[in-house]
């Protein structure tokens, strides 16, 4: 993961630059669709990822608040 994360990181968005350029010497006018279809997949992504963030910190807050509490005293 060391290697590949970062080799990821830089080959995709050439890939895409690329894939965008081969489609419009192909296709004219058909690479928007094509670049609109990336757009929405990278903002379902983005929202699958901010969505996740943000339960783990609600949950990291309720662990706190969990652990100020006093135990409860049983009877």
């Amino acid at each position: 993961m060391r290697i590949a994360k970062p080799i990821l990181l830089v080959t995709t968005p050439i890939g895409l630059a690329i894939g965008l350029y081969e489609g419009w010497r192909l296709a004219g006018g058909l690479v928007f669709i094509m670049a609109a279809l990336m757009l929405v997949i990278a903002v379902a992504f983005g929202s699958v990822v901010y969505t996740i963030r943000r339960e783990r910190k609600e949950e990291e807050r309720k662990k706190a608040a969990a652990a100020e509490q006093p135990p409860p005293l049983d009877r």
